[in-house]
């Protein structure tokens, strides 16, 4: 008797779904997050079953899934109901780039598509290798200050770090790259004042980067980002989602920004 790798797959974040279907495996993908916004297809094909905190159960049950796909400690709570409820959950947490390229490779182990994961991934090492090589040549490598939330202050997460000094630029608060939650990662206005960026970047999960607000921070008048008004925006799905989207379309942003200079 052979084995059977599982058919059906319930994906609880975006990117698992955009690796999936990256593989050739879009078949396979049962239910998604409503938050998907890529692929597209696969939001305008596949059932939204879930939020980032919050999950239809019974949905997901109907669907009959072989594995569920979740991501981080915020959907642990929703990975503990559901493996009560005896699906098998797989909860991922990738962090780094290098654990987003890992993840590509477990997925596809786990759906038998290794060979098609491990040239996927070499596709994105190559990339990235490009840009990087592209960027020591740089005359200039900016100082940059990547908020990805207002209130309070939060600085980039790791892969948003690892991405910025692959573009070429230099985070300013790269210590704070280990750190696992945004509370960790929280940052005082006088600290980016006194770091003095040359370039900020919003990332707003959810909201709109409102440049006039940050221009009119206490203090922040003087910082070199704002008085050459190199004050930029990324959009939160192709910068904040630990999967394709940032190795691509986050990396590409990221390159045009710090190329300016």
């Amino acid at each position: 008797m052979r084995t059977k790798y599982p058919e059906r797959i319930v994906c609880l974040t975006e990117e698992t779904t955009e690796v999936m279907y990256m593989l050739g495996a879009s078949k396979q993908v049962v239910g998604i997050s409503g938050f998907t916004m890529r692929p597209l297809q696969a939001r305008k094909e596949k059932p939204k079953i879930s939020t980032y905190i919050d999950a239809n159960y019974d949905a997901i049950k109907e669907l009959k899934p072989d594995y569920i796909f979740a991501f981080s400690d915020i959907q642990a709570e929703i990975a503990k109901e559901l493996t009560k409820q005896g699906h098998q959950v797989v909860v991922f947490n990738q962090r780094s780039v290098s654990q987003i390229l890992q993840n590509i490779l477990i997925i596809g182990s786990i759906i038998g598509k290794q060979k098609e994961s491990e040239k996927l991934v070499s596709s994105f090492e190559r990339r990235i290798e490009r840009v990087k090589t592209a960027s020591v040549k740089l005359k200039y490598h900016p100082k940059i200050y990547f908020e990805e939330w207002p209130e309070p202050l939060i600085s980039a997460i790791c892969w948003v770090s690892e991405l910025i000094e692959i573009a070429g630029g230099k985070d300013i608060f790269s210590e704070f790259r280990t750190k696992q939650s945004a509370k960790e990662r929280i940052v005082k206005p006088e600290d980016v004042i006194n770091r003095n960026p040359d370039v900020i970047i919003g990332s707003w999960c959810g909201k709109k980067f409102k440049k006039n607000k940050v221009r009119e921070r206490e203090g922040w008048k003087g910082i070199n980002a704002v008085k050459n008004n190199k004050l930029f925006e990324i959009n939160s799905t192709i910068i904040l989602q630990p999967g394709p989207a940032s190795l691509t379309d986050g990396l590409e942003e990221l390159a045009k920004i710090i190329n300016s200079f």
